[in-house]
């Protein structure tokens, strides 16, 4: 199994956000799949964008997992 793998940098760039919210989101855990080479991030190329806590969508997120 060959994985394509792309940087924060280009992550950033497909999801609309910052490079360095995609490094936090990888030191977090929040992006399945990511391995750490050095001092660089790798992320699998067809890695969905994961839900943000911070909007609205993330709380009901949270909101429901706490109740189950």
């Amino acid at each position: 199994m060959d994985i394509d793998w792309i940087t924060p940098k280009e992550v950033g760039d497909k999801w609309g956000i910052k490079e360095r919210r995609v490094q936090i989101m990888c030191s977090r855990g929040q992006i399945p799949g990511v391995v750490r080479k050095g001092r660089m991030w790798l992320i699998p190329k067809d890695t969905p964008k994961p839900i943000d806590g911070r909007t609205k969508a993330g709380r009901e997120l949270k909101r429901n997992q706490n109740a189950e």
